[in-house]
C-alpha cells in the first residue's frame, strides 16, 4: 500500500457562518464564528468555557457550539467588564 501523496488529498473545506446568525434566536454558532464576533481566538473561548463564562453546547465528539442567546450575553458581558 502506497501512502497518500499531498496533493491527492483533499482539502476539506468548511463553509463559513455568516455574522448575522447571532440574531437568530434558537442558531448555534461554530466557536470560529464567535470568535471573529467577539474579537477572541477559538483558544480564549475554550479557556472562557473552562471558567463556567461560556456555557458550551456538544453535539458531537468532534463538534461543539454555542447558543446565539448565550453568544450575545457573553460578548455584552466582556463589553461590560472593560
Amino acid at each position: 500500500m502506497q501512502p497518500i501523496q499531498p496533493e491527492a488529498r483533499r482539502a476539506v473545506s468548511r463553509s463559513v457562518q455568516p455574522l448575522n446568525v447571532l440574531e437568530l434566536p434558537d442558531a448555534l454558532l461554530r466557536l470560529e464564528t464567535l470568535a471573529l464576533a467577539a474579537g477572541m481566538s477559538v483558544a480564549t473561548l475554550y479557556r472562557k468555557a473552562a471558567t463556567g463564562e461560556l456555557p458550551l453546547v456538544k453535539i458531537g465528539k468532534r463538534c461543539t457550539r454555542v447558543r446565539s442567546a448565550d453568544a450575545r450575553a457573553f460578548i455584552a458581558a466582556q463589553g461590560d467588564a472593560q
